[in-house]
């Protein structure tokens, strides 16, 4: 039986400001202190505070972390640990999504009070290389997981507050880079001590059932917030959708996710058994069931600032369908280090569905962030290199502002380029907007970029992964798609080639040009209802060329091209077609459910 909460307002108030500043404070440290680019440049990690059950309450607005305690527990129950302990794991099968990846390494601390279990400090990273066929890990070409690097069970690296050093030297023998390793796990491992000590400090400066009040609160919270949200904007029924993946790279073959939303009585379902089965290729995704719960909630509630990702999103969403062998649900050994190409999947068949649901009030599809995988060597320094780059791409307008330009995904960067250029050996000689790439609508999708990287060593190979191309992310309400990318070698010189979009092994010279374009996001709302003062900006800032104002929105330029020739928009507009369909992806598709998408869609 539950104590029943007894702390006022403000004091609740106060306690959940003080947390997220620890949180904050937690990132602050791994910022200052990890080593390697992908945690310290483009900050791809994690933290966060859980209560004594596991379940997330203080966090970041990331969604790719599942139940990240459960894992731990099935290992060592709550009641064997000891104040100082810290455990370690990226196994993804074996904590049934905890982590979606291997790169992803969690680092759980158990806080005390009173000698009793009160609550965990979390921290996670990608690393820079844990092993496996290539360096960086990840090959868009694995057929295994056991071939994405080493598999970290639920451990404890820490016991009553002694490292493990044994635990802590057969991790690091296994990556090529193993100081930097050393000091990413070192860098985590010690948020994980601040955040503890944070909590600490709460428990002595509140009382630790206000704490644990405050803890009940925010998750009531957000399960409030999103439950009254659904009620509002999703009426009762069963709405489809399902989006689809360019390639599982190694048998090339289009893969597809399919969610069923379903609302009756003020239960919510969402069933993705539809989905295709597990793919050769590494973009399976073991999507925890907190996953999807949380995209839902942080889209119903991103108008409300106060209200965060927790689980009280998960208590708000009522089931959680998969299919074990299907795509969102694979059995071991598929391999998983490209899931974000599914994750990003789930999220806009969410997005689709209740754009089915709501008639058209909805945000359209984000394309997939793009990498790039150089691996190199200079052979008069000896010095090799591994330049791993995620570059942005376009985000999917939403039903009231243009899609964000130039994303890597969420709360993350893209490198400076004087930073890629110092630390990777190569040399970056464009950085722009890939105009026209976002598409056109009432509101336009964020553009993605072009970005020329020349290779500066003797040899290299290059693998990379660029999706949204055969499927470009779709629009929604008359919005259209946004534009493919694609990746060219040596494009202004005599004999430029396209390299295949997700591929790997890609053999280049000292002197070769990488040309990365990546896409942009689906537009909202019909394109001849942007206001022509907005088209203008786009066209003057480079986001819109002359020709797709004229031949996309309706709008005509003057002689001088910074100026309206209104009269002209006006005829150029009473000629446009009107949209036919909900939902578009290179036309118009006119069906208005999910089976007569599907069979459109598929037929592309």
């Amino acid at each position: 039986m539950s104590r029943e909460a007894t702390t006022d307002t403000v004091t609740l108030e106060l306690i959940t400001g003080t947390l997220r500043a620890a949180r904050e404070e937690m990132e602050a440290l791994i910022d200052r202190t990890a080593m390697s680019p992908f945690i310290r440049e483009k900050k791809d990690f994690f933290t966060s505070f859980l209560n004594r059950d596991g379940k997330l309450v203080v966090s970041s607005s990331l969604t790719l972390s599942g139940n990240l305690v459960e894992g731990v527990f099935q290992h060592y129950p709550s009641q064997t640990m000891a104040d100082g302990d810290l455990y370690i794991y990226n196994d993804a099968y074996g904590t049934g999504g905890g982590v979606s990846h291997l790169p992803d390494m969690v680092f759980l601390a158990p806080v005390f009070h009173d000698n009793k279990l009160f609550a965990f400090a979390e921290s996670w990273g990608h690393l820079w290389d844990i092993g496996g066929t290539v360096p960086g890990s990840i090959s868009p070409e694995a057929t295994s997981t056991f071939q994405e690097g080493v598999l970290v069970p639920p451990v404890k690296v820490m016991a009553e507050g002694v490292l493990n050093e044994e635990v802590f030297r057969i991790f690091t023998r296994n990556s090529r880079f193993p100081d930097m390793m050393r000091g990413d796990l070192k860098a985590l491992m010690a948020a994980c001590h601040l955040g503890k000590r944070r909590l600490e400090d709460a428990m002595d400066r509140f009382g630790a059932d206000a704490v644990e009040d405050a803890f009940e609160f925010m998750l009531a919270q957000s399960e409030q917030a999103l439950r009254t949200e659904i009620e509002r904007r999703v009426p009762d029924g069963t709405f489809g959708f399902r989006d689809y993946i360019d390639s599982d790279v190694v048998t090339d073959q289009s893969q597809s996710v399919h969610v069923s939303l379903a609302k009756s009585d003020g239960k919510i379902s969402l069933d993705f058994s539809g989905s295709a089965d597990q793919a050769e290729g590494p973009i399976n995704f073991i999507m925890d069931d907190s996953v999807p719960k949380y995209m839902c909630g942080l889209y119903f509630t991103m108008h409300d600032p106060n209200i965060r990702m927790n689980a009280g999103f998960e208590r708000a969403i009522d089931e959680i369908i998969k299919r074990p062998g299907s795509l969102v649900a694979p059995v071991e050994p598929a391999p998983i280090g490209l899931r974000t190409h599914t994750m990003i999947r789930v999220n806009s068949a969410l997005f689709g569905a209740i754009a089915q649901a709501t008639g058209g009030d909805a945000s359209a599809a984000s394309s997939v962030y793009v990498l790039y995988y150089l691996r190199s060597e200079d052979r008069a320094t000896g010095r090799v290199d591994l330049c791993i780059e995620g570059l942005g791409v376009g985000f999917g307008a939403r039903t009231y502002a243009d899609g964000t330009d130039a994303v890597y995904y969420v709360a993350q960067k893209n490198y400076p380029l004087e930073f890629a250029e110092m630390e990777f050996g190569v040399e970056i000689e464009a950085f722009r907007i890939h105009a026209d790439s976002g598409g056109p609508g009432r509101w336009r999708g964020g553009c993605g970029i072009i970005r020329d990287v020349r290779v500066l060593a003797d040899d290299a190979t290059l693998g990379v992964r660029l999706d949204n191309c055969k499927f470009p992310a779709f629009g929604v309400a008359g919005g259209q798609s946004g534009r493919p990318g694609r990746i060219i070698i040596n494009p202004d010189g005599p004999e430029p080639y396209e390299l295949k979009s997700m591929s790997d092994g890609n053999r280049l010279k000292k002197g070769d040009l990488i040309r990365v374009i990546t896409p942009g996001g689906g537009g909202w709302g019909p394109p001849a209802e942007r206001p022509a003062e907005s088209v203008l900006d786009d066209v003057l800032d480079g986001f819109v060329s002359i020709e797709s104002a004229y031949d996309d929105y309706g709008v005509v330029l003057s002689a001088d091209g910074v100026s309206l020739d209104m009269d002209g928009t006006a005829r150029r507009r009473s000629e446009l077609n009107a949209p036919t369909g909900m939902f578009h992806r290179n036309q118009y598709i006119s069906g208005s459910t999910a089976e007569s998408l599907d069979d459109e869609v598929a037929a592309e």
